[in-house]
């Protein structure tokens, strides 16, 4: 009996090997790991990691775990599937054969073809070892008073802003569109984090995009040119600009690609052999039918799961209701739910302690709630949008609180 291969060794992957053993999979379980170590989280990656520095705390599970669950962690590099065989060709290794492969490739920072890019004092956050080389930059940054420049007004973009501004470095966020977090949250939470960032002290250019990595007289960045002829000097410059799913690995071994390699409501592939899972995978979003692609730890954990159960004997479709967070400063977002197709309404409702939601409807029904600093509100919505949805006027009957309304059942 080959088994079951998994490619990917983030949180996904690690997911689906655990979950194979939690639900009675008694196969040999493979789980190849491009990265040095045992597989850890990424999500502290910009928040606590950047502070603490502890690295033992990242790790997923202590090493003792995957002898006693009979997961073998395979440190070698997929290069090539051979789908008629059914087995993993390494880089360094002997090919792995294969019952059923998982495909958990993750994805990568995007980089953009700019000038200078590839300077020394260019730095992404994806990886540990990205996050170990970012804090050895900081406090040189700050002890030589330079400015971090950061490309993008994303959620990795504005953690590390609000980390560097904490540690006493002046920053200045650049973001091609008009406002922060445009891709993941409703204007209204955007323009809240936009005076929350300003008041930290966070410089924010918008609307016009980066052009050029600015470099000294020995090739070191020294800052950044946007497309307006504006020059934004900093000693530390981070790209923060989005992913791009690895699927090259699928595609050349001619599987389905869509936004992602694709997958359908079970997260099988095109071929039956192969599943997916993660950033790197599309499928259809259960309420609405149409193909998504979700960056997002707990997306792939819930695939994980889906996957699991299907190869343990029980299948079921991928029904999860995404969510999604992000620390910030003192303000932590939580979003539950996908933003509406279209301009929606949004409403804004002010919680106690500072905190508050904003409800996104979508015609009649409610579909997305952003949360900061209100876990209760956060995990009722959760809640009641995975039961079925929210009217209106039983939302109103609870005075437009989704914690009130999920205690009155």
């Amino acid at each position: 009996m080959a088994g079951v291969v998994i490619v990917g060794g983030g949180q996904g992957g690690f997911q689906a090997a655990a979950s194979l053993r939690q639900e009675g999979y008694e196969g040999p379980v493979r789980l190849v790991c491009e990265e040095p170590g045992l597989p850890y989280q990424r999500p502290p990656l910009s928040k606590a990691y950047l502070k603490d520095g502890d690295a033992a705390r990242l790790a997923l599970r202590p090493e003792a775990f995957y002898a006693t669950s009979g997961i073998e962690l395979v440190h070698d590099r997929a290069r090539a599937l051979r789908r008629e065989a059914r087995e993993v060709a390494l880089a360094r290794g002997a090919p792995l054969a294969y019952d059923h492969l998982i495909l958990a490739p993750g994805a990568r920072n995007a980089r953009p073809p700019l000038p200078g890019i590839d300077a020394p004092g260019v730095l992404g956050l994806r990886t540990l070892a990205d996050a170990q080389a970012l804090r050895t930059a900081l406090p040189a940054a700050v002890e030589a008073g330079a400015r971090a420049v950061v490309i993008g007004g994303g959620f990795i973009g504005l953690e590390f802003a609000a980390v560097a501004r904490a540690a006493g470095c002046a920053v200045t966020v650049v973001e091609a569109a008009e406002r922060l977090m445009a891709r993941a949250v409703s204007p209204e939470t955007s323009a809240r984090f936009r005076a929350r960032h300003e008041s930290l002290g966070v410089e924010l250019a918008f609307g016009v995009p980066a052009a050029a990595i600015l470099t000294d007289a020995a090739g070191r960045a020294r800052g950044v040119a946007l497309a307006d002829g504006t020059e934004i000097l900093g000693g530390l410059v981070l790209l923060a600009v989005g992913v791009r799913p690895n699927v090259e690995l699928a595609q050349e071994a001619g599987l389905e690609i869509a936004d992602g390699i694709a997958a359908d409501a079970g997260l099988l592939t095109s071929d039956p052999a192969i599943s997916a899972l993660g950033d790197a995978c599309s499928f259809p979003d259960p309420r609405t039918g149409a193909r998504v692609r979700l960056e997002s730890v707990q997306a792939a954990s819930d695939h994980a799961r889906t996957i699991a159960r299907r190869l343990a004997g029980r299948p079921e479709p991928y029904a999860a209701l995404p969510w999604f967070w992000s620390d910030q400063a003192d303000w932590k977002l939580q979003i539950a739910g996908l933003p509406p197709r279209g301009d929606g309404p949004a409403e804004v409702r002010d919680l106690p302690r500072g905190g508050f939601a904003v409800h996104r409807w979508e015609g009649a029904e409610l579909v997305c709630v952003e949360t900061v600093n209100a876990p209760a509100e956060h995990m009722a919505a959760r809640r009641l949008l995975s039961a079925g949805g929210v009217s209106r006027a039983a939302l109103e009957a609870h005075d437009g609180s989704l914690a009130r309304l999920a205690k009155a059942g």
